[in-house]
Parts: C-alpha cells; sequence; structure tokens
C-alpha cells in the first residue's frame, strides 16, 4: 500500500505526520522537480520519518536534504525485512541524492563453466545467458584468471570458443603444455572429460574433502588395475591440491568469508572487500561509494553490505571492520536469500582478526592512491584549461577515433571524460558503412554526424572535443558542427609527432594555430590519456567486428560452402581480407576447392555474376 502527499509550496511536516503510519515501510523524500532526495527504511514509518524534522541534531548534510523537501511518499511492507529488500531495489533504480551508492558500474567477473558434451572454461562478464555454471563473482579480474590458471593445470579442460573447437585438426599449444586434454581431436572420451568436469565444479563449489576423496578412490582403482601412470596422475593431482590448501587456508580450516573495511579522508570513502572461499583467499576489490558528505562509516558499510550482497551470493561469514546498526535484520535477510545461515561479525580474534587489520590497511592505502589520482587530474584538468584559454574547467569532453584494417571492420569511437576521469557507461561505437574502405575522413565525418545529430535532440554535447588526427580529420569535425547548427565547444585536434613518439603530439587549436606542449606538460598528459583510450576502445570493437565478420562472413551465402570450407580458406589466406586479394586461381589450391567453386567464390566475394556450374559437396561439409 502507498500514500503520497502532492507537492506544495512549504512541505508541512507537522500535518504529514499526524497521519502516518506505525507500521514498517519504506520512504522516499521528493524534490519539488520531481527528483528523489532520498530513500529510506523503518521499522516504524512514523518514527522513523519524524527524526529528520527535529529542531535540533541535524547534521548539515541532512538539514541540507530537508529545506528540498516538497512532498514525502510512503510504502507499507508487511515486515522490516520487506522494507529491506524494497529499499535496495529502489537505491538502484532511483539513485537518490543522498543515498550512499555503490558507484562501481563494472560487472564483477565469475568463472563460467558451459553446458554440452565437451563444456570449456573461462571468464564471464554481464548477463548470464547462456546455458552452463557461474561461479562467483570475484572480487578482481585478477583473482579470476589466477583461478583459471590453476584449473587448467589441474583439469585440464578446454578454454577456446565454440567455432574454433569445431574446427581443429590437431591439439593446440594448450596441449602440448599440459593445460587441455584437447577433446577437439578425440585425445580423451567423454567419459573422462565428463569426470574431469564434475571434479571441476567440486573444487570451485569449495568441496575439497570430497574432491580429495573421490581421487583417492580413482588413485586406487587405477592402482589396482595396475594401471599405474593413471594412478600417478591422481597421486600429483591430489598432491596439488593438498598443497594449495597448506597455503591458502586461514585457521587450516575451510572457510567462506568475506572481510570488508571503510576508511574515509577529504570527503572520500573506501571499502575493501577481501574474499576467502573455502579457505582460499580470491583477493581484494575496491570500491568507492558515492556518499555525499557523509562521514558515517558504518553507514556506508551497511548500505554496502545490502546493496552488493543482495546482488550476489554471501559467504556464510562476513567480518566488517566497524559494527553496523542492522547486522541482525541484515543476517536474517542473506539468510533468506543465501538459503543458509549468514553470519555478519565485528569483533573477532586470532587469525580473523589478522585478515580484518590486513584488508584496513589495504583500504587505506587504496584511498591514498584514490585521493593521489584525483589530485593528479585536477592538475592536469587546470593545466588543459589555461592551455586552450578556457573560462572555466571542463566538465565532460570527447573523444573520437577510427580503427580498420585496410579498410576491412571500420569502427569509430567517442570516450568520455569529466574532472574526474573516464565516464565509461558513455562510451560509444559507431559501426561505419557506406564509405570507401580506409577513407578515414568519410569514417570520422559520418560517426561525428551521427553523435551529434543525437546531440540536436539530448543536448548534451562536451566542452572539449578531441580529434585523433590532423587538420584533414579537424576540418570533418567543424564541417559537421557547422552543418547541424552545434556550437559552444571547443575543438582540438590531436596529431602524432613524426615518429609517433608519446610527448611529440602537436595540438591543433580552434583558431587553427598549432601548439607542442612537450611529455611534461600536466595538459598534454591529460589529452594523451584520453587520446589512447578512444584508440583502446576503437580497435576492441573493431578486432571484435572483424572475428565476427571471419567467423559468419560473406563466405556463408555462396553455395557449396560449409563450416569445414570456410575454415579452411580463412586459414589459409589469414582472413577475409586475405582471401578478397587472392585470384581464383589461388583459391582453387586450397584443399577441397575445385576450379568451378573456386571461380564462384571470387565471383561472390567481389559481387559479380556467380557462375552456373554445379558444385559437388561432401557429406557433412554443408
Amino acid at each position: 500500500m502507498s500514500t503520497t502527499t502532492s507537492p506544495v509550496e512549504a512541505f508541512d511536516a507537522r500535518a504529514f505526520l499526524r497521519h502516518l503510519t506505525r507500521e514498517p515501510g519504506v520512504y522516499r523524500m521528493i524534490a519539488s522537480d520531481g527528483a528523489v532526495l532520498y530513500v529510506g527504511k523503518a521499522a516504524s514509518l512514523r518514527s522513523r520519518v519524524s527524526s529528520y524534522f527535529r529542531s535540533t541534531g541535524l547534521s548539515s548534510r541532512i538539514a541540507s536534504m530537508v529545506a528540498q523537501i516538497a512532498s514525502v511518499e510512503v510504502t507499507i511492507t508487511r515486515t522490516e525485512a520487506e522494507a529491506l529488500l524494497l529499499e535496495n531495489q529502489l537505491i538502484k533504480a532511483l539513485r537518490p541524492r543522498y543515498n550512499v551508492l555503490l558507484r562501481d558500474d563494472k560487472s564483477y567477473p565469475q568463472i563460467f563453466i558451459s553446458s554440452g558434451s565437451w563444456p570449456r572454461i573461462g571468464m564471464h562478464r554481464g548477463p548470464r545467458s547462456e546455458q552452463g555454471r557461474y561461479f562467483g563473482p570475484y572480487p578482481s579480474a585478477l583473482a579470476v584468471r589466477e583461478t583459471l590458471s590453476r584449473m587448467h593445470r589441474l583439469f585440464r579442460l578446454r578454454a577456446c570458443e565454440e567455432s574454433v573447437f569445431r574446427n581443429r585438426s590437431r591439439p593446440c599449444l594448450q596441449y602440448q603444455i599440459n593445460r587441455c586434454s584437447a577433446p577437439c581431436v578425440g585425445l580423451i572420451s567423454s567419459d573422462d572429460y565428463a569426470q574431469s568436469v564434475r571434479r571441476a565444479m567440486l573444487f570451485l563449489d569449495g568441496h575439497s574433502n570430497e574432491l580429495m576423496a573421490d581421487l583417492e578412490r580413482a588413485m586406487e582403482q587405477a592402482s589396482a588395475q595396475l594401471a599405474f601412470e593413471q594412478a600417478a596422475i591422481h597421486r600429483d593431482l591430489i598432491a596439488e591440491l593438498r598443497s594449495i590448501q597448506s597455503r591458502q587456508y586461514v585457521d587450516g580450516a575451510q572457510v567462506s568469508m568475506d572481510a570488508l573495511a571503510c576508511v574515509f579522508d577529504q570527503g572520500t570513502a573506501c571499502v575493501v572487500l577481501q574474499s576467502f572461499r573455502d579457505g582460499v583467499n580470491q583477493g581484494t576489490h575496491a570500491f568507492f561509494p558515492r556518499v555525499h558528505g557523509t562521514e558515517n562509516s558504518q553507514e556506508v558499510l551497511s548500505a554496502f553490505v545490502c546493496q552488493y550482497y543482495l546482488e550476489h551470493q554471501p559467504p556464510r561469514e562476513l567480518l566488517l571492520s566497524e559494527l553496523i546498526d542492522d547486522a541482525a535484520l541484515l543476517e536474517t535477510v542473506l539468510a533468506e536469500s543465501a538459503g543458509y545461515r549468514v553470519q555478519i561479525k565485528h569483533a573477532v580474534r586470532g587469525e580473523r582478526a589478522g585478515y580484518l587489520a590486513l584488508t584496513q590497511r589495504n583500504a587505506e592505502a587504496a584511498l591514498a592512491a584514490e585521493l593521489a589520482s584525483s589530485a593528479s587530474q585536477r592538475v592536469r584538468v587546470e593545466a588543459l584549461t589555461q592551455l586552450l584559454g578556457l573560462s572555466a574547467a571542463p566538465t565532460r569532453m570527447e573523444c573520437f577515433d577510427i580503427s580498420h584494417t585496410g579498410g576491412e571492420a571500420t569502427v569509430a569511437s567517442c570516450v568520455v571524460f569529466d574532472s574526474n576521469g573516464p565516464v565509461r557507461g558513455q562510451y560509444r561505437r559507431y559501426n561505419i558503412n557506406g564509405i570507401t574502405p580506409g577513407d578515414d575522413y568519410a569514417a570520422m565525418h559520418q560517426a561525428l554526424e551521427r553523435r551529434f545529430r543525437r546531440a540536436i535532440d539530448d543536448g548534451i554535447v562536451p566542452d572539449i572535443l578531441f580529434i585523433d588526427g590532423g587538420k584533414g580529420q579537424l576540418t570533418q569535425a567543424n564541417a559537421v558542427l557547422a552543418d547541424l547548427g552545434v556550437s559552444g565547444l571547443t575543438v582540438v585536434g590531436v596529431a602524432k609527432g613524426e615518429a609517433r613518439r608519446a610527448g611529440d603530439e602537436t595540438l591543433i587549436l580552434p583558431d587553427g594555430s598549432s601548439c607542442k606542449p612537450g611529455a611534461a606538460s600536466p595538459a598534454l598528459q591529460l589529452v594523451q590519456q584520453i587520446r589512447d583510450e578512444a584508440h583502446r576502445f576503437a580497435i576492441t570493437g573493431h578486432r571484435g567486428k572483424r572475428q565476427k565478420a571471419r567467423v559468419t562472413s560473406s563466405l556463408q551465402e555462396i553455395p557449396g560452402i560449409g563450416p569445414r570450407r570456410r575454415a579452411a580458406l580463412l586459414k589459409h589466406f589469414g582472413g577475409l581480407a586475405g582471401l578478397k586479394r587472392a585470384g581464383a586461381e589461388e583459391i582453387a589450391r586450397v584443399e577441397g576447392i575445385n576450379a568451378a567453386l573456386a571461380k564462384r567464390i571470387y565471383a561472390g566475394l567481389h559481387g559479380l555474376v556467380a557462375a552456373t556450374v554445379p558444385v559437388t559437396t561432401k557429406a557433412g561439409d554443408t
């Protein structure tokens, strides 16, 4: 059930509180423009909301928020636990101005084992769209890579994509270095591979005792059958697992826990999470929540635990650097969502106290590094402001770059920076079509036109627009902006030096003049950072597009070309671009391609009238 007050010129808190229920629920503070200022939960709505309207005792942050309240919306729930869940959902959806927000917008890395006859193992980010088992999340990509390296060494599961797996004719390097069992060419039976997959899942699930017992049984069975080589493999695997346990167990026990510490300095908060699963240290990850002026570490930790662990599977123990108010309630809610008891602890002893202290030191070091980086970023922004003669520091900077290989799979990138650094959620890529291959000017013109035509509707334009290139690319940018009537931004070209050495770049300014700030210039260092990020983002998009084109290329549209022949052609010529440069005679030299089919391939790739010679295909090729 929800009730809402209508916005008025001055919010009448006394009249509103007079009729407010004492039941549990969630309240939302609304500003006059409709923006949500704050979302909170309460065991008693009247008691909690009335505390905001005391005449004394409010912090400056809360007093500022209360002064902006035009209305309050409440939603009654059956229990305080329901209110906690709803509060978390609303904070994520509405991102209120005065709530503590977990701003790390990356998806957390996981380990993924696919389904099917020959499952593969690898790192995964993003939605769980593919069928299979997902393990994690892990605190960092480094922790995932270290775990995967261990998994390949222990269980020799494949990591290759399906397109590679289906088209292998001989084992790859991973098999040669004993990190894969080469199921692609049948060097392991399906039963043995399935057994390896099952054991890998036991390892990732933390069932080490069950895994060790299984391996010991297999070793004894192999010895009884006089299969001493196989028994030795199991013996070495057991020894490796015991070595891992002896190096990384906490208190010698199989512990599943996270240690969290929060520190403040200069209005910035840092929460560091150190994870242990089955006693194995999975590494640390630092978070920098948006705190809006509060310096209450208990409040930040409480918000972090709620937002993070209602989204991700919690461990059985949470060690916190400080006691939080909602510990008992959070234990109940997390236990219900996880299906097992979750304990939140503060006062711990022995080895756990040592790990909590280590996490605290990690948080202090991470915050110091973040503040140093922020200070350096401010210096660079101020230097750029002075260099370009701007009246105020830029709050939004964009940079465009073009990437292609010989005109193939052209992609333009647009990266966005603000005064604090990259804003990755607003990066964009543009697939460039309908131009002469390799025409960078036309590609830049198309990308800029698409970007700023949209700006006419949404009104979002950068203070500074960087163009990776010389006067030609800059001319395209100015032409697009003039045609669309977009003004009020500074356009700067970034031209590489003769030796393409970092620090030798020339900046082409809006008035047509140029300057070379030099490698020591903080302003140029910022420009380099933005330009390099645009270059990286463009190359990543180009490579993905090119790979997709090579796997699902125009070859698929040519009759008689199935997966095997397509793979043979691309392998022989090093990709689609090499194949397009080849003549029919060269194509016919590829195994499985006769002269008639070679002519058909050449005609299909160059838009010519295809030959009408019938094509004979082998069974299973198409």
